[in-house]
This record gives C-alpha cells, sequence and structure tokens, in this order.
C-alpha cells in the first residue's frame, strides 16, 4: 500500500515527465525502436540545463540571491515599494537565474518578508504578481527558461537576435508590473527586521567561473558536454548537495520529448498535418499548445515540425501566461501558497487566472501591431 502511495505521490508530482515517457513509449508503436532514436537526443541543450541549473542551485545554496533581495527590501519604507521590490527581483534575476530558480528563492523569502512587516494580507496578490514577473522577465535572454535555452540552440539565433525580438514583450510586461505595483494603497512599513543574509564568499569564484563556463558554452566557444562534465566533477568533490537539487525529471522529460519528437518525424503523416498546422501560425498554435500541456514540452514539440524561430519563442513565451500549467514554473508559487495559506488557494488561482489572462491580452495586441501574430 505504501509503495502504491509514492507512485501515486511521483505521478502527481512529475506529471510532465511521466506524460512524456508515455508519449516517447507510445511512439515506438509507429517507429521500430533503434539507434535512429538516440540521434534524434539534443545532448548540447541537456548539457547546457543542467550546467546552468547546477551553478545556479549553486548560488542559491551559497545565499547569494537572498541577499541581493534582503539588501534592496532593507530599502522599502512603504507598502508599495516593498512590493515593487519583491516582484521586480524575480522579473530582472529571472533573465540569469531562469524563472523556476527565481520563483524558487523569492515566493518563500516573500512570505517571510510580508509575515515580519504583518501584511501577510498582501500574500496572493504579490505571489501572484511574482509569477507572472519570473515568467515574463525570464523570455528576455535564452538562460531565462528551459525553453528559450533549446529554442536558441536550435535556431542558431544570435545571442542579440533573441533578445530584440522579446525587448518589446518585455519592456510592456515590465511596465504593467510596474504601474500594477503603483496603484496599490502604501503605507509606512519597517523590514529592518530581516534577519542578515549569509553568504559563503568562499565559494563564489568558483561559482562565478561556472556561470563563465556555462556562457562560454551558449556562446559556442566551448563544447557544452565538456562543460557539463567539468562542473559535473566539481560539484561531485565539493558539494554535492548541489547536484541532488537539480531537477533531473526536467532533464529527463527533455530526454522523452526528443524521442517522442524524433519518432513522430519519421512518420510522413503526422509531419505534413503538424508542418501545415504551423505554417504561419507557430505564434497562435504555441500559445494554444502551451495551454494543454505548458511551454517547454510545446517548444520540443512544435520546433520538430517548422522553421519559424521567431514565431516559436514569442509563442512559448507568451503561452507561459495563462493557465496554471501553461508555464510549469508556476506551479512552484501555487505549492508555496497551498502550503502556507490553503485557505487563500481558491482566491490565488482565481487571482492568478485572471491576471494571467489580461497580460496575455494586452501582449497578444502588441504582438498584432507588430506583425508577429
Amino acid at each position: 500500500m505504501q509503495r502504491i502511495q509514492k507512485a501515486i505521490s511521483f505521478l502527481r508530482g512529475e506529471t510532465v515527465l511521466c506524460a512524456a515517457v508515455l508519449l516517447a513509449l507510445l511512439s515506438f508503436l509507429l517507429t521500430p525502436p533503434g539507434p535512429e532514436a538516440l540521434s534524434a537526443v539534443d545532448w548540447d541543450t541537456l548539457a547546457l540545463l543542467f550546467s546552468l541549473m547546477a551553478v545556479m542551485k549553486g548560488f542559491q545554496r551559497a545565499g547569494v540571491f537572498l541577499a541581493l533581495g534582503g539588501g534592496l527590501l532593507r530599502r522599502a519604507a512603504t507598502t508599495r515599494r516593498m512590493v515593487a521590490a519583491l516582484v521586480f527581483l524575480p522579473f530582472f534575476l529571472s533573465m540569469a537565474v531562469t524563472n523556476d530558480v527565481a520563483l524558487l528563492t523569492f515566493v518563500p523569502f516573500a512570505l517571510v518578508v510580508l509575515r515580519m512587516a504583518g501584511q501577510e494580507r498582501l500574500a496572493v496578490p504579490v505571489v501572484v504578481l511574482q509569477t507572472i514577473a519570473a515568467n515574463l522577465g525570464s523570455m528576455l535572454t535564452p538562460m531565462g527558461n528551459p525553453q528559450n535555452l533549446y529554442l536558441y540552440a536550435q535556431s542558431g539565433m544570435p545571442f542579440g537576435a533573441l533578445v530584440l525580438l522579446m525587448l518589446p514583450y518585455a519592456a510592456l510586461s515590465a511596465a504593467g508590473l510596474a504601474a500594477l505595483c503603483a496603484a496599490r494603497s502604501s503605507a509606512p512599513v519597517a523590514v529592518d527586521a530581516l534577519p542578515p543574509a549569509h553568504v559563503e564568499k568562499h565559494a563564489l569564484p568558483a561559482l562565478a567561473a561556472g556561470f563563465a563556463l556555462c556562457l562560454l558554452a551558449l556562446f559556442g566557444a566551448l563544447p557544452p558536454l565538456l562543460v557539463a562534465a567539468v562542473l559535473a566533477a566539481y560539484f561531485l568533490l565539493r558539494d554535492r548537495a548541489v547536484l541532488r537539487a537539480v531537477d533531473y525529471a526536467l532533464l529527463l522529460t527533455f530526454f522523452a520529448f526528443f524521442v517522442f519528437i524524433g519518432n513522430l518525424r519519421a512518420v510522413e503523416g503526422f509531419r505534413s498535418l503538424l508542418s501545415t498546422a504551423l505554417e504561419g501560425r507557430a505564434v497562435p498554435v504555441s500559445i494554444l499548445a502551451s495551454q494543454v500541456i505548458s511551454n517547454v514540452p510545446a517548444a520540443l514539440l512544435l520546433s520538430g515540425f517548422t522553421s519559424d524561430w521567431p514565431g516559436l519563442l514569442v509563442g512559448c513565451n507568451l503561452g507561459g501566461l495563462g493557465t496554471l500549467i501553461a508555464s510549469m514554473a508556476s506551479l512552484i508559487s501555487y505549492k508555496f501558497i497551498a502550503r502556507e495559506f490553503p485557505r487563500e488557494k481558491g482566491r490565488y488561482f482565481l487571482r492568478f487566472t485572471v491576471w494571467n489572462a489580461v497580460f496575455l491580452a494586452a501582449l497578444l495586441a502588441e504582438c498584432s501591431l507588430l506583425g508577429a501574430l
């Protein structure tokens, strides 16, 4: 019975991974297993994703992000400034540390700060805006989220071109978040009681070097597999807890989808059908697919049937808005609210859905004005 409960718990916690593995296995009914299945796996993307996750977990464990957040919040004198700081921390940090790491770091941090400031009533609106901020800020850079990293590697698009492509959407998102923060009523608040963040300074040089290696691999100056091997060896010797904290479920999800997509590509009828559906409609199809299977699997699936990389980038990033599963990072925030404020789950879900719909509508309007829709 206990094993069954563990299995059910795993299925609930890793639904996307289980679905990806199941799809990969079912796809072998269409294409017999063989070496071709592994040839469809993008090992460089997996290596880059592992490397970035490991280094960012290292920075997180070293207390760097909490120290940065605490320093900014100590300058907040009103609830309006406090909310703005809590919202824009994940917006800007997600561009470098990925949206899920930003939320894992700053959502619990925000809940602690709000309790200390006697502002727990702001927990739901602040966490909703933090989640939207992390999902939208992360779309500006290749390392901001997994789908950008993958599409950047697949497309061969220059770093600057990707940033310029997503800049108008990130700018409008920032303006919208700032307007919502400014519209809140304001009252004096003291967050001086924040405990000092302990930063493990001895770990920073190695982590900075690791991040530099990741960037060199991202720009094609070093082989990603070599960088992943070097970082794995370093953390194995110096900090195994970092390796244990890496999201291997996400890596396995990528692997399973690579196999699934590779097998589907071999089926002429399906390849023709999906390619036709995507022709000239990469943005709306990506957004719709993201609402059902989330934006990372959508990027992996659809990239096998179109070369409209700008459309996929815009569609899969905007597609992170909408339903709770449109971006899997959104589930991180929901789990924190469900655990800390179980009675607020319904209110959180309603507010989350409404504000996601508002931001998605505004960004779709901008997309249409830019002629990308």
